[in-house]
C-alpha cells in the first residue's frame, strides 16, 4: 500500500502548459505500474495516460496523444504528467493511481485495476 499525492494542478488558458506530479510514500513505488485519469463534473472517470513500472511502456488516450506525456523519477519517487497545448475540455480533477505490478506490458487502463489513489487535483483550461 503506497499513499499517492498529486500536485501541480491550476488555471490556465487554453494552448498553455501544466505539469502534474505524482508523488508516492514509499520506495517500493518503483514496482507499480501508475496511470492518470481525470473526471469532469457529471462525467465518468476517464483514462489518460499510464506509464509501466520501468517506464518503458506508455500508453495514451487518443484525446491526449501528442500533446501529454507521462514520466517517472525512480529517485524521487514520483510520476509526472506534462499537459501541453491544454484545451478548454481538459478541465477536470485529474487523479493518479497505481497498481503493484511484476509486469511491463500490457499497459494498464482500466481504473478498476489500480489499487491506490490519489486525492486528485483540479486543472482548468479557460478559452
Amino acid at each position: 500500500q503506497v499513499s499517492l499525492v498529486e500536485s501541480g494542478g491550476g488555471l490556465v488558458q487554453a494552448g498553455g502548459s501544466l505539469r502534474l506530479s505524482c508523488a508516492a510514500s514509499r520506495r517500493a513505488f518503483s514496482e507499480h505500474a501508475v496511470g492518470w485519469f481525470r473526471q469532469a463534473p457529471g462525467q465518468e472517470r476517464e483514462f489518460v495516460a499510464t506509464i509501466s513500472r520501468s517506464g518503458g511502456t506508455t500508453e495514451y488516450a487518443d484525446s491526449v496523444r501528442g500533446r501529454f506525456t507521462v514520466s517517472r523519477d525512480k529517485d524521487k519517487n514520483t510520476v509526472y504528467l506534462q499537459m501541453n497545448s491544454l484545451k478548454p475540455e481538459d478541465t477536470a480533477v485529474y487523479y493518479c493511481a497505481s497498481k503493484r505490478t511484476i509486469l511491463t506490458y500490457p499497459p494498464i487502463i482500466q481504473p478498476g485495476s489500480y489499487d491506490n489513489w490519489g486525492q486528485g487535483t483540479q486543472v482548468t483550461v479557460s478559452s
